[in-house]
């Protein structure tokens, strides 16, 4: 079975390290994907546990010179602690080097500057006394930077040089050399005291020391959203038992328990209202300030805040299970993952530190022959080791990923992956569900226009409310909840129905006692045998032209009457429309209802171009047809019904009802359920891509301009050399003007954001006003005569999954298309062909199971 794990790898310290780790995973027997976050310290892996086991993994690491520590097996709060204890030492190990390095330069620039020294320590007149006095300073240094020699040398052992080697071979040549000038200093050669580059050295690792304490703080503060969202979460709980109160750990509490909270205090876990009523602020989910009213039956999210009531709530969900929880998961699964353009980075730094060895030894060779002596080449070399710097590759493109899906969470936006980061940006048109999304999703009764005939039938239009609203009783479609409601607000009663019935696109069938009802669309009805008088065809139009959808009803296979729902679009819908509208991004409403339905829907938000009629299956058909033409598509959808069609999307937006957060066919979820959202994501997208690019700019341009200087490109025409410790100075300098330039996303405002670019020019509105929607219907542009065949399939559990079994399916020869469907755990394939055997190799292939085809 595919495992995926998360590991913590201590002991990294550039871009070469995560490079180590990498290939010493990918080597491992049934690893499929191995990817290693420099910033975030984060090894993802998937594997085959049948082929592989934790421990191997945790071995390999281990043997390439890191360790590496279960995720999930740590809690947070011990991460937490961890890194603190990790920088207090990392600035504890450079103060010490400090101390020394300060007298260190003292002693060894003092003279030049006019400073004295102590007579016995004077250069010229006791060499010695002033040679031991550096070796004196530099050893406590060399102690506190003594991990660059212990890191570097292991490293360079397993043949995988990283950026501690190149600071260990370069100080080290420096200290091998001033130690053989002070044995020539013992052998009576007073000159030699001027070859000591004890200073050098001792000044090159208190600088990176000093640089690798700054970068940890500034990837400390790159994770400070993630880190305010777990803090939000309260330790205690207080649970109500056999009518007494007690405080226990958060930790202990259970579903089912029932817990009491008081005014100001946090919800500790998610679950239902039992008794009394209060306002509580959601903010920390929906990024709203306006608190929300909670009374009996309604659900309350963990870490909210409870304003002036008190209540008793059942718990629902807890530890791991909470949306608070979801959401600090789906984040940290972002700022592990990685983006496409980080490929480029990576692929340099793999090779960068052996070329870096290479071009310090090339030239200080070049030198020797050039007439310089041993003393400048080797001054030359170390200064091309320490200036070179694959650190600030390594972190340019993930801290801008973890600050940006940080931000995101925190306005509600939640980022599932770098890809789908990266994808939003090349994103040229926009399609939008309809119920749900554009709609408020919530139907309400607006008008029944019984038939002539209704009387013959034995019916009144009380009876056939009843009927109706039993027939949808067990539907899980908008318009059962709206007929049920219409039902109850009058009185009518609503029994059980039997041979229950879901037509996909069409409506319901059932028995309602002893008669047949049938609840749909025309097609429903015509497929039914039932006719439908002119009037009612008429009746239906009018209705659908003022934006209302309507359902047919036929009892006992008798046209009976008309029903119609009315569903409002939302308050925001029309400025979001707007503003994509003006991003230069194409606007599509997909929708299952007829023609004049949708074209009030469209025209009441400003939508220009719609595709009406499409059934749930067929809108991922929708999307790849776009595709083929070469658009960029985000498909945005309520992240149940549409998950084909979000998984189909080169980005699925699923809008959240603002607690279903763990949507897996999509790659980024809107808490807020808020259509406004769609464009500050776009945006946000926008905002990382630009900063990841400018970081990889000022990092390769850094490095293309730096080592040469530092080889001695300027020298050789009459410039300066540069100073070796001038160079440890620039090579900290560089990893923290990456961060610094990635902590600016913490500032991110959609309102004030550079406009968004879409990755192609929009599709031409064919010279159509604005708000004079274009409807499309399915049967317009014509259905497919192929066969189709649906495939139950076990094994699939994310969207990961269904793109898999998905891209295997239409990979074999006869087949046009395949929908797979994450909740039902099926895929209905078309095609001329359809080979079962050759279906249920490719899903096997692919490592899933199909355990029925029809």
């Amino acid at each position: 079975m595919v495992q995926v794990r998360r590991l913590k790898i201590e002991g990294m310290t550039c871009a070469a390290c995560a490079q180590a780790n990498e290939r010493a995973v990918r080597k491992l027997p049934g690893v499929a994907e191995a990817a290693v976050n420099f910033a975030t310290e984060k090894l993802t892996v998937r594997y085959d546990d049948a082929e592989l086991s934790l421990d191997r993994i945790v071995a390999a690491v281990s043997k390439a010179g890191y360790r590496a520590v279960d995720d999930a097996a740590e809690r947070a709060d011990a991460h937490r602690a961890a890194e603190e204890a990790e920088l207090r030492l990392s600035w504890r190990r450079f103060t010490l080097a400090a101390a020394f390095a300060l007298p260190l330069l003292y002693s060894a620039m003092g003279a030049m500057v006019g400073l004295p020294l102590p007579a016995a320590f004077e250069p010229m007149a006791h060499p010695l006394n002033y040679a031991l006095l550096e070796l004196a300073l530099v050893l406590p240094i060399l102690w506190a930077g003594r991990r660059f020699y212990v890191a570097g040398a292991r490293a360079l052992v397993a043949c995988a040089p990283t950026m501690d080697s190149l600071v260990a071979l370069g100080s080290s040549s420096a200290i091998l050399y001033s130690l053989y000038s002070l044995a020539r200093v013992a052998a009576g050669d007073r000159e030699a005291v001027m070859r000591l580059y004890f200073e050098t050295a001792g000044l090159i690792v208190t600088l990176i020391l000093l640089g690798r304490s700054l970068e940890a703080v500034a990837k400390g503060r790159s994770s400070e959203a993630i880190k305010k969202l777990m803090s939000l979460a309260p330790e205690t709980a207080r649970i109500l038992k056999d009518g007494v109160e007690s405080e226990v750990p958060v930790g202990q509490v259970l579903p089912g328990d029932i817990l009491f909270v008081r005014p100001g205090e946090r919800i500790p876990v998610d679950g239902v209202v039992e008794e009394g009523s209060s306002w509580v602020d959601e903010s920390m989910l929906s990024g709203e300030s306006a608190p929300v009213g909670k009374a009996p039956g309604d659900r309350v999210v963990g870490a909210s805040v409870n304003g002036v009531g008190s209540f008793s709530f059942r718990a629902t969900a807890v530890g791991a299970d909470t949306v608070l929880a979801r959401i600090v998961g789906l984040v940290e699964e972002a700022q592990g993952s990685k983006a496409p353009i980080a490929r480029a980075a990576d692929l340099v730094s793999g090779y960068f530190v052996p070329i870096v060895f290479g071009v310090a030894l090339a030239s200080g060779a070049a030198w020797l022959v050039a007439g310089k002596d041993f003393a400048f080449a080797l001054e030359v070399a170390v200064a091309v080791l320490t200036i070179a710097c694959p650190c600030a590759l390594g972190l340019a493109t993930p801290t801008a990923i973890m600050v940006g899906t940080g931000v995101g969470a925190q306005r509600g936006i939640l980022v599932k992956s770098g890809a789908a980061l990266e994808g939003a940006r090349k994103v040229d048109t926009v399609i939008l569900d309809k119920t749900g999304t554009i709609t408020e999703g919530a139907f309400e009764l607006a008008d029944l226009v019984p038939s002539p005939e209704l009387p013959s039938l034995g019916l009144d239009e009380a009876v056939l409310l009843s009927l109706a609203a039993s027939a949808e009783g067990p539907s899980e479609h908008p318009l059962g909840a709206a007929f049920l409601a219409a039902a109850e607000a009058r009185g009518a009663q609503v029994v059980g129905a039997s041979r229950f019935e879901a037509l996909p696109g069409r409506g319901v069938r059932a028995e309602v006692g002893d008669r047949l009802v049938l609840v749909g669309n025309a097609a429903c009805l015509e497929e039914a045998g039932v006719a439908l008088p002119a009037a009612a065809r008429t009746s239906a139009e009018a209705l659908a032209a003022e934006g209302k959808t309507v359902a047919f009803v036929a009892v006992d296979g008798k046209y009976a009457a008309l029903l119609a729902a009315a569903d409002k679009p939302k308050a925001s819908s029309a400025a979001a429309v707007a503003e994509l509208s003006a991003m230069g991004l194409e606007i599509v409403m997909i929708s299952g209802d007829s023609g004049p339905t949708a074209r009030a829907v469209a025209r009441a938000v400003g939508i220009d171009r719609v595709l009406a009629d499409v059934r749930p299956g067929d809108k991922a058909a929708e999307i790849k047809r776009l595709q083929t033409r070469g658009r960029v598509v985000a498909m945005v959808g309520d992240g149940i019904n549409d998950s084909p069609a979000l998984a189909q999307a080169d980005l699925g937006i699923a809008v959240g009802s603002g607690t279903d957060v763990a949507i897996e066919s999509a790659g980024i979820v809107l808490v807020r359920s808020d259509l406004r959202d769609v464009a500050a994501a776009l945006k946000l997208s926008a905002a990382v891509m630009r900063n990841i690019k400018e970081n990889l700019f000022w990092a390769f341009g850094y490095n293309v301009l730096g080592i040469p200087i530092a080889a001695g490109a300027l020298y050789a025409f009459g410039g300066p050399l540069l100073d070796p410790v001038i160079a440890a100075a620039a090579m900290s300098l560089s990893s923290v003007t990456v961060l610094g330039n990635a902590l600016r996303l913490r500032r991110f405002d959609p309102e004030k954001a550079v406009r968004f670019r879409p990755g192609k020019a929009g599709i031409p509105a064919g010279g159509r006003r604005r708000g004079e929607a274009s409807v499309e219907s399915i049967e317009s542009r014509g259905r497919s005569d192929a066969m189709k065949k649906t495939l139950s399939i076990e094994g699939m559990s994310c969207v990961h999954c269904v793109k898999r079994v998905k891209e295997a399916l239409e990979a074999l020869p006869g087949v046009e298309g395949a929908e797979v469907t994450l909740q039902t755990k099926s895929a209905v394939v078309s095609g001329a062909e359809l080979d079962d055997a050759a279906m249920k190799a490719a899903v096997s292939e692919a490592g899933y199971e199909v355990t029925a085809i029809g």
